[in-house]
């Protein structure tokens, strides 16, 4: 018997996956053809971002030099210009590049890589000196593909595992020293606020959803949003107040557990019986006085909140929901997945053992180990507050180049040139 259970119940439900939405609200045109996930997959689909209503901040930009009586912005992003964004989690590392359009970005370079920097920080408090290695390692090659771009702006943002661990700053020097990049720790609040900047059309725009399990729309229109971000070292979740009308988002409340999968994994390192439930018991104690704060359960029971989750297990768990062969962000991205389904799949989870997460092509050996604890975080949220979540598969770089790009067309940095960019080779890279 196959372990991975991933085989699909036909390809014909593949086939007519009702597409993920686009970040601009869908026209009447859209609905009526129904483009396909196999039609978005072979004509490479653009895919606008569109900006959210959160107070427009000046943010610092290490790699941006002042220039006086040079070059305009037009230079810039008048002639392709680009912009890049780096995230420093304690799981992954992850750089975008992507260049400005009408109303959005293009991504014109990713990447992302397990380094598992938070690894065994639970029990020593420090970042130890393998796991900063492996950062390291990641990072020049993310020197060499910002050589190529050479992007006007960079932004580079490290988390959790540099927020807690007693050695992180010395760690984000010696990054500067040895790959130009100078990071920025930021608070879990920040945190919090680009991920719902990354999630923003999510919160306002209708949702399609697969049409072998349909969903009932709300009836009553959603004026509250709750975000759940799932991390390597911490947990955020945020609640906003929506004005659908002009599409802003206030944010009300917000929580940055100290918890998220490599944590969790360290803390529960034994798969015994009562494990799995001891961890979602403990992730629920933990959000039960942010429930008792903001009385969410009455809004979501009377259909006004829209509930979106984004990260790896939220991810995972819809691929698991739709069957598919492999990971196709176009078929996750903004597939609304319902409470019992998820519990399915997390039951599916349990069914396929260590051994069985490890073949599957949706999952693979490097993330199995993070998989349950994270579909505990996942379990003790829906505990306590049972709706649908609409899925993203966006994060923290897309915040960040989403408040870039903002900032730049609204002129806050005007009069600013091209940064330098680190090369690999410990040069600097300057513009032709």
């Amino acid at each position: 018997m196959d372990l991975t259970g991933a085989w699909l119940r036909s390809q014909k439900a593949l086939d007519t996956l009702s597409p993920a939405p686009l970040f601009p609200a869908p026209t009447n045109s859209d609905r009526t053809t129904g483009v396909s996930v196999s039609a978005r997959l072979a004509g490479s689909l653009p895919n606008p971002l569109v900006g959210t209503a959160s107070p427009v901040v000046a943010l610092p930009s290490p790699l941006i030099k002042e220039g006086k009586g040079q070059q305009d912005r037009s230079d810039g992003w008048g002639q392709g210009g680009s912009c890049a964004a780096l995230d420093l989690g304690t799981n992954n590392c992850r750089l975008m590049v992507a260049s400005r359009t009408e109303g959005g970005f293009r991504v014109l370079d990713s990447y992302s890589r397990i380094v598992r920097l938070g690894e065994g920080l639970q029990r020593t408090g420090e970042l130890n000196a393998a796991a900063m290695n492996r950062t390291l390692e990641a990072l020049h090659t993310c020197v060499g593909r910002l050589g190529r771009h050479r992007p006007i702006r960079l932004r580079a943002v490290a988390t959790e595992a540099c927020r807690r661990a007693r050695n992180g700053l010395a760690f984000v020097e010696r990054i500067r020293q040895e790959t130009g990049f100078e990071f920025e720790i930021i608070s879990g609040k920040e945190e919090a606020e680009l991920a719902v900047e990354s999630c923003s059309a999510l919160l306002f725009d209708p949702v399609w959803k697969h049409p072998v399990t349909p969903a009932r729309e709300p009836q009553s229109e959603q004026d509250w949003g709750l975000l759940l971000d799932v991390g390597g070292g911490s947990t955020e979740i945020a609640w906003m107040q929506l004005d659908q009308a002009t599409r802003k988002h206030t944010l009300a409340g917000y929580i940055s557990l100290p918890i998220g999968v490599i944590t969790l994994a360290e803390q529960f390192p034994h798969r015994r019986p009562g494990t799995y439930r001891a961890m979602v018991e403990m992730v629920r104690e933990r959000l039960e006085a942010f429930e008792e704060t903001h009385q969410i359960c009455r809004y979501i029971a009377e259909d006004r909140v829209r509930v979106v989750g984004t990260s790896g297990t939220v991810t995972t768990l819809a691929s698991l929901d739709l069957d598919l062969p492999r990971y196709i962000r176009q078929a996750v991205d903004g597939y609304r997945l319902q409470p019992d389904s998820a519990r399915r799949a997390i039951g599916r989870l349990h069914r396929m053992g260590m051994d069985g997460m490890r073949v599957h092509p949706c999952i693979g050996s490097e993330r199995a180990t993070y998989v349950m604890p994270g579909c505990a975080i996942f379990d003790a949220f829906l505990s306590l507050w049972s709706t649908s979540v609409v899925v993203a598969d966006r994060g923290l770089r897309d915040g960040l180049l989403l408040r870039m790009m903002r900032e730049e067309k609204n002129g806050l940095h005007a009069g600013r040139t091209w940064p330098h960019v680190p090369r690999s080779d410990g040069r600097q890279a300057t513009p032709d």
